[in-house]
C-alpha cells in the first residue's frame, strides 16, 4: 500500500511515522531543507526534535511526486493524509483536485484530513471545505481522521486510538490498513460532522479549563467544565447533523479529556489568560491554538441554530472583549439553576 502524507508539521510527521511501519509512506514537506533533513537523518528538528523517525519513512518537497506516489499503489489502494491546518485545507485540496483530475478512477487514492476547527470567516467545517474544492469529483473517497492524540507520543510509538469517519467504507478500510497496528487502534464511523464538531469544540473547552486552572479554581471546577462542555459540544453537533453517540466516543469525550487536562496548546493559552497574561503576549510566545481561531465561528453557529453555548461565550468574552478571566467565570456561576439534561 502507498501512503502520501501532505504536511511536514508535528502531526503530519507523526502520522507518516506511524504509517511507515506497515505501508510504503512518503511525507511531503513544503520546506525543502526540512524534507531533506527528514529523509537523510530521520528526524524533524523543527516540529519533533529529539525523536527518531522510522528509517523506512521517506520525505520530499515535491508535491506532485508525493501525489503520484499515492496513485501508484498496487491494486489502486492508495491513501493521501492531509496534515495541514484548517486555514490551508482549501488550497491544498484545490491543488489535489487539479493533480488528480486526469488520474484513472481505479488509481485514485482515498483522501482524509486531520485538521480540527472551523474556517473562521465562513464557519465551515473541514468536510465542507474539502467538498467545495473537489466539486463534482464524487469518484474520490473522502474522510476525516481524529481522536485524542499528542503528536510527540504517536511519533515515539506510544499507544493511541483514533477514529476514521467517512460515508465510503473503502476510505475507512484504507486508513485502517495503513494505520491500525500494534501501537494504534483505528475505529470507523460514518458520522463525519459529529467527529469534526467534537474535534473543533474541544479546543474551546480546553481553553476554558486552562483559564479555570490558571485561576486556581481546583479539580471540581475543571470536572464541571469538562462535563458541561461536553453537553455544549453535543448540542451544537446534533444541531449541525451529528449523531448523539459520537460525542461520547474518542473524538468527543476522549479528545476533550486529553486537551482539557494535558499539556495541549489550547489549555496552555487558557492557563496564561487565567494567570493574567494578555492573549497577544501568549500568542507572541509561539503558541498556536485552534480554539482561539474558531471560538467566534463556533459561537456564531450556536446563535444561528439557537443553541445555548455559555462556556464558548465566556471564552470569547475573555479572548476578544478584554473581559477579565475571573469576571467571565463569575458570569457562568451566576446563571440560573436548571435541570441537568
Amino acid at each position: 500500500m502507498h501512503v502520501a502524507v501532505l504536511g511536514g508539521g508535528s502531526w503530519g510527521t507523526a502520522l507518516a511515522a506511524l504509517a511507515s511501519q506497515q505501508a510504503d509512506t512518503l511525507l511531503w514537506a513544503r520546506n525543502a531543507i526540512l524534507a531533506e533533513h527528514i529523509a537523510q537523518h530521520h528526524q524533524n528538528p523543527r516540529y519533533l526534535p529529539d525523536i527518531s523517525l522510522p528509517s523506512a519513512l521517506r520525505a520530499t518537497a515535491n508535491f506532485h511526486a508525493a501525489v503520484e506516489h499515492a496513485c501508484q499503489s498496487p491494486n489502486g489502494q492508495g491513501l493521501i493524509i492531509l496534515g495541514v491546518p484548517v486555514a490551508g485545507l482549501g488550497v491544498t485540496c484545490s491543488q489535489l483536485a487539479d493533480a488528480l483530475a486526469k488520474v484513472p478512477t481505479n488509481r485514485l487514492p482515498a483522501i482524509v484530513w486531520t485538521c480540527k476547527g472551523f474556517q473562521p470567516d465562513s464557519g465551515q467545517l473541514p468536510h465542507a471545505i474539502a467538498q467545495a474544492a473537489f466539486g463534482n469529483q464524487s469518484r474520490i473517497g473522502l474522510g476525516v481522521v481524529s481522536g485524542p492524540s499528542f503528536a510527540d507520543e504517536v511519533a515515539r510509538g506510544l499507544p493511541v486510538a483514533l477514529t476514521v469517519a467517512s460515508k465510503d467504507p473503502e476510505v475507512c478500510l484504507r486508513v485502517t490498513t495503513a494505520l491500525h497496528g500494534s501501537n494504534a487502534r483505528i475505529y470507523s464511523s460514518t458520522d463525519i460532522i459529529g467527529v469534526e464538531v467534537g474535534g473543533a469544540l474541544k479546543n474551546i473547552i480546553a481553553i476554558a479549563c486552562g483559564i479555570s486552572d490558571g485561576l486556581g479554581l481546583g479539580a471540581n471546577a475543571r470536572a464541571a467544565l469538562i462535563t458541561r462542555g461536553l453537553a455544549e459540544i453535543q448540542r451544537l453537533g446534533m444541531a449541525l447533523g451529528g449523531q448523539a453517540d459520537t460525542f461520547f466516543g474518542l473524538t468527543g469525550l476522549g479528545d476533550l479529556v486529553l486537551s482539557a487536562t494535558g499539556q495541549s496548546r489550547n489549555r496552555q493559552v487558557g492557563l496564561g489568560l487565567g494567570q493574567g497574561q494578555s492573549l497577544d503576549s501568549i500568542l507572541a510566545s509561539g503558541i498556536t491554538a485552534e480554539g482561539v481561531r474558531c471560538a467566534q465561528a463556533a459561537l456564531a453557529l450556536g446563535q444561528q441554530h439557537n443553541v445555548s453555548m455559555p462556556i464558548t461565550q465566556a471564552v470569547c468574552q475573555v479572548l476578544f472583549h478584554n473581559t477579565p478571566a475571573a469576571t467571565a467565570v463569575a458570569s457562568l456561576l451566576a446563571r440560573d439553576a436548571r435541570p441537568e439534561a
